[in-house]
């Protein structure tokens, strides 16, 4: 597999999709990352105080739904050799979820509970792509879900170069690697607050269709 060549590709993807689901599922499905989903302990905790009503309590469910996509994407690995098989269930997953959207919209019968569910999918499907950084870190340039240790290690970097003028060729290398994550995860939230506000959840076709043509090319031959 030629995958080592296209490390810088599949960071910049995996970033821009982690974005933008993270966001679509946050503008589009009352306030929840699907990505980041400790986040949601936060939302959880402002909207009980506020005397939320039951809506709230859902945004807890991410959290056991996140570790069984993270121990599926473990066995997964276990049972393939081409890495990019949790890759491919994550776009199977997403596209699902936009299909599921768009018909059941068509059909006037997307609720509550069916946008809930469509979003315990996204979850699910981005607890596989962090099962895939954790279990193939060479194949990326970091984290691609959560840009905390992306954001530090730049910064790491930038200081790093400032006190060796900008000489430090090691630094640079990584400052660089480190850019695409963040910039990356940057676009894709931008994009998915778009669509999530234009299109809403259905959206989610187009992240899925982008991780299986990725897959589709780094499978082995």
């Amino acid at each position: 597999m030629e995958i080592k060549h296209n490390i810088g590709f599949v960071t910049l993807l995996l970033a821009l999709i982690a974005g933008y689901c993270d966001t679509v599922t946050f503008v589009a499905a009352d306030s929840i990352f699907s990505a980041h989903v400790t986040g949601n302990f936060i939302v959880f905790a402002y909207q009980f105080v506020k005397g939320s009503d039951i809506h709230a309590w859902v945004k807890l469910l991410t959290f056991p739904v996140f570790i069984l996509a993270v121990i599926a994407g473990g066995r997964i690995a276990g049972k393939v050799l081409n890495h990019y098989t949790i890759l491919f269930w994550e776009g199977f997953l997403l596209l699902l979820a936009g299909i599921i959207v768009a018909v059941l919209n068509y059909n006037g019968l997307f609720d509550d509970v069916m946008m809930y569910t469509v979003v315990m999918i996204t979850v699910f499907a981005m607890g596989l792509q962090n099962a895939f950084g954790k279990l193939y870190a060479k194949e990326t340039h970091g984290p691609t879900t959560m840009m905390t240790g992306n954001v530090t290690q730049a910064s790491l970097d930038f200081g790093t170069l400032i006190k060796n003028g900008f000489k430090d060729a090691d630094a640079l290398i990584s400052l660089k690697k480190q850019l695409v994550t963040i910039l990356g995860f940057l676009v894709g939230c931008f994009l998915g607050a778009f669509a999530g506000k234009q299109l809403g959840l259905v959206t989610l076709v187009f992240p899925g269709l982008a991780m299986i043509i990725c897959y589709l090319y780094h499978r082995e031959k």
